[in-house]
């Protein structure tokens, strides 16, 4: 007989566990006889927790596929802080039965508070398959897409949870509030924060995520005012004290906001998490403590792979380039047709370029444009590669599928999948249509999209006249703030220096073989162009789109507008140029990803030039 204890550190028997075939189960009604010692288990688990672990592993030794013993084993191994264990024993009920709601949303919730949010998705859906009149499934949906960029889809799922409850709870309004902040709608938020404190006054995630609503709206005073409500509610807790920290810097306080974040592990009881490591690197990059920030970025770069379970995916992302460049070549498009000239109504402008190229703020200053508006992060495109398959009948994958349109029944399907992308960004609030006698709405709208320039060939089948503004900024430069970010774009190739490196590389050769291969209207527009001379960059930007020049662009630090992305407090700001080549500081650092970037630096025109770490004409990239 085996008696090894399983090596995820349940407590059972490694045949009991994670060696058991679920095959040989017994029905569920067998394990009814069994209940007397589950309830000891449940009676004993809050204040004699010893005792109730060894009921479970009794009972659980001879019923391994007991689910509610197992979920009571997973509720307390989660207690004794052991979220492995909690995440094997929720997968097995899962397993066991996929059609077990809370497994099932215990599932998603962890995978949400430990950052997988892909994959908590994926559980949130199923546990609203099984259980749509259930509020816990809308809410708890609501919550991992507003995590993902998707706040609008989450809102509906907020809306839900106010038609199922009579009296929702300060943590629901408090969530709602936060997804419409999200969402940019600062006065919506505002007062939903309200009716959330006025419910329960002494709930701190309220006045926290009230606070961190001012601080994006620029509104500082409030946001320390709030953030004191939340201190005296909560002083120790960390999200609270890392929110005092961000509000300090932003107050121009750096080295005291640097101190804080020290504080949160000097008395040895928790470490940094991911977010404060990397906000710690940004201090300390402010400073000009250049050695210090870096290794404050690399250690939230390691505890994220860490919690994450893995680094880059650069297989999976090589494949997608691979099949998309064998598709999209100039032979094959010569076949298809592309989309007729869309109905009347806004249109897009794709603001292209990698994370932290300076989109958010071209889209910043467009934005201030009475014919233009503000898209954002819309995710249709990549909804779209998602649905080609069905909505062609193809028996394909993407980019694959789109070989149904060389079929006669299929002629019109790009028209078709045209109007489903201009009917998703309406739906998202990228712009709307005038009403029928009113005021025209907006001429154009913005979809800046992160790393939308890798399916540049379905953008072009679909929009073969739409504005392409692709934002190009020293590689390097990209490369370092992308690193000092914490993002999930681009198969999570953020989580690690060279994946970063790689992806870009990769993802530049695909914009110039999409180049190559058909014609679009593409427009590269610099960073440090737009920075050194922002009048005439925005008079080339506008001269492509089609629109006339106007100097509102230029005044985009007063625009209202709050901006979803890591640099929403950058574009607040007028235009400075200290994050023009900033790598210069980091070439040392920099060093190992060179030779990776090499290429694309010369291709696009720029050069390595030495900083002031002493490394010199040897990481110069020919001219």
């Amino acid at each position: 007989m085996d008696l090894r204890a399983c090596a995820c550190g349940s407590g059972l028997r490694h045949l009991r566990c994670c060696g058991l075939d679920l095959a040989t189960l017994s029905p569920p009604g067998a394990s009814e006889p069994l209940r007397p010692l589950l309830a000891e288990a449940q009676a004993a688990v809050a204040a004699q927790p010893e005792r109730a672990e060894a009921a479970l592993l009794a009972l659980l030794e001879l019923a391994p596929g007991f689910e509610e013993a197992l979920r009571l084993l997973a509720t307390l191994r989660s207690r004794q802080g052991r979220t492995a264990v909690e995440e094997v024993l929720l997968r097995r009920i899962v397993a066991i039965n996929p059609n077990n709601f809370w497994a099932t949303n215990d599932l998603a919730l962890l995978l949400l508070r430990t950052g997988r949010a892909a994959e908590a998705e994926t559980h949130a859906r199923n546990g609203l398959r099984i259980a749509p009149r259930e509020a816990q499934a809308h809410n708890l949906l609501g919550l991992v897409l507003t995590e993902i960029g998707r706040p609008h889809a989450g809102e509906h799922h907020y809306r839900q949870v106010l038609t199922l409850v009579a009296q929702p709870d300060a943590g629901l309004l408090a969530n709602l509030a936060w997804n419409l902040k999200s969402q940019g709608r600062a006065t919506e938020s505002r007062a939903v924060y309200e009716q959330a404190a006025a419910r329960d006054p002494d709930l701190y995630q309220t006045w926290l995520g009230w606070a961190r609503l001012e601080e994006a709206d620029r509104r500082l005073d409030r946001a320390r005012e709030l953030l004191e409500r939340a201190a005296q509610l909560a002083p120790d807790d960390p999200g609270v004290r890392m929110m005092s920290a961000i509000l300090t810097a932003r107050e121009g306080q750096p080295e005291a906001a640097l101190a804080e974040i020290n504080r949160l592990a000097d008395d040895g009881s928790r470490e940094l998490g991911p977010n404060e490591w990397m906000e710690k690197g940004r201090l300390l990059d402010q400073l000009g403590r250049t050695e210090e920030a870096f290794a404050a970025f690399a250690a939230g770069k390691a505890k994220a792979r860490a919690a994450l379970g893995h680094g880059y995916l650069a297989e999976q992302a090589a494949e997608q380039a691979r099949r998309l460049r064998g598709f999209f070549t100039a032979e094959r498009l010569a076949f298809i047709p592309r989309a007729r000239p869309a109905p009347a109504g806004p249109q897009p402008v794709f603001v292209l370029g990698f994370p932290r190229s300076g989109t958010t703020l071209v889209e910043q200053m467009l934005s201030c444009h009475p014919d233009i508006s503000a898209g954002d992060e819309l995710p249709v495109i990549h909804d779209l590669t998602q649905a080609v398959p069905r909505l062609l009948n193809s028996p394909l994958a993407y980019p694959e599928a789109l070989c149904e349109l060389w079929m006669a029944e299929q002629r019109t399907a790009l028209d078709r999948l045209r109007d489903l992308y201009l009917e998703g960004a309406w739906a998202l609030g990228a712009a709307m249509p005038g009403e029928h006698g009113g005021a025209p709405g907006p001429a154009w709208f913005t979809d800046k999209m992160p790393l939308n320039e890798t399916q540049l060939g379905l953008i072009g089948l679909l929009f073969p006249e739409a504005p392409l503004i692709h934002v190009l900024r020293h590689p390097l430069d990209v490369v370092l703030s992308v690193f000092a970010n914490q993002l999930t774009h681009g198969f999570f190739c953020a989580f690690e220096l060279e994946g970063v490196a790689r992806h870009y590389a990769l993802t530049m050769d695909l914009v110039a073989h999409y180049r190559a291969e058909m014609t679009l209207r593409y427009l590269p527009l610099r960073y440090e162009d737009l920075v050194a001379d922002p009048q005439a960059a925005m008079r080339r930007v506008l001269a492509h789109i089609g629109a006339p020049f106007d100097p509102a662009c230029l005044d985009f630090h007063a625009n209202p507008r709050h901006a979803r992305t890591a640099s929403y407090a950058q574009v607040t700001e007028p235009l400075y140029d200290r994050s023009v080549y900033r790598y210069r500081r980091y070439l040392r650092a920099l060093a190992p990803v060179i030779p990776l970037l090499e290429p694309v630096i010369a291709r696009l025109g720029y050069r390595i030039e030495t900083g002031d770490d002493g490394l010199g004409e040897q990481c110069k990239a020919p001219a």
